[in-house]
């Protein structure tokens, strides 16, 4: 199975470590990612709240280097995936759209290959009956918020998601790696996103509601598939508290972190060192590392 990939610009900087644990379970798994060539950034939340044509045109640029690959695209980072994803709905439904795409790029662009979130390729497409018999090791019951955010889910008739108000697949693949997905209410609310710079006390807020949320479930842990909302749960958690007068110090990682560890990875190989709520802590206590 091989897909293009667009890693995005936070996989190249912030979220490396979400770069790193993609291309390892990937390799142990021979789920083939060839990176699209001289990929560009999508634009994510920026572009489309200030030109739209800017905002389809910038997605258009590398998926037009995808239909010449002759493959489809897979995105770790759920804003890249909404935005190509965005993208390929309105120049296949709207041939003005094509068009003035295509005059912006300077080429004609018809949207032939897909685009996939990360979680959608590995769980539903690679499978989960694929990926079983390459796993080393059982998450030994972990409880884990399974934290899918807005920009998998919503908008639904364009993210395909398979629930919009309560999606599964994040919860599916913790099920299967032996940790116990907990029943919670905040697994699709909005972390603040792009306001983690310009209000951030809007961050603060919203991530204490989430984290308050998981942590009333019972969760051990969250999982998320979205840099953007791993940094404000996971880098912002101590403002968080300090704002909000309440304790949580629940590691967040990324949902790749953990089928890595259960593949036998090791934590150097997928990034744990680069968070800042201790991730080993939890992890050691079920003799995972």
């Amino acid at each position: 199975m091989k897909y293009a990939y667009f890693p995005g610009c936070s996989l190249s900087g912030t979220a490396r470590e979400y770069d790193r644990s993609t291309r390892a379970v990937a390799r142990v798994l021979g789920l083939e990612l060839e990176e699209i060539p001289d990929w560009s950034c999508c634009g994510a939340t920026s572009a489309h709240a200030t030109e739209k044509l800017l905002s389809l045109a910038l997605p258009a640029r590398s998926l037009a280097r995808a239909d010449e690959m002759g493959l489809d695209v897979v995105a770790p980072c759920a804003a890249c995936f909404n935005r190509l994803r965005t993208t390929v709905h309105a120049v296949r439904s709207d041939w003005k759209v094509r068009q003035e795409v295509g005059e912006v790029l300077g080429q004609e662009y018809a949207a032939r290959s897909d685009a996939y979130a990360l979680p959608d390729v590995i769980v539903n497409r690679y499978g989960l009956d694929n990926i079983v018999p390459h796993l080393k090791r059982s998450l030994d019951g972990l409880k884990v918020a399974c934290y899918y955010g807005c920009l998998l889910v919503r908008p639904s008739a364009i993210t395909a998601s398979d629930d919009p108000e309560d999606p599964q697949t994040l919860d599916r693949l913790v099920r299967a790696l032996g940790g116990e997905p907990v029943v919670w209410p905040a697994k699709t609310e909005c972390c603040g996103a792009s306001l983690s710079i310009t209000r951030t006390r809007v961050v603060w807020q919203l991530a204490a509601q989430i984290l308050t949320a998981a942590q009333r479930a019972g969760a051990e842990a969250i999982a998320v598939a979205c840099p953007f909302c791993q940094s404000n749960l996971d880098m912002r958690q101590v403002q968080a508290q300090k704002w909000s007068g309440r304790r949580w110090n629940i590691p967040v990682y990324y949902f790749t972190q953990l089928l890595g560890v259960a593949l036998g990875l090791p934590p150097g190989e997928l990034g744990l060192e680069s968070h800042f709520v201790d991730p080993l802590g939890v992890l050691r206590q079920k003799a995972l590392v």
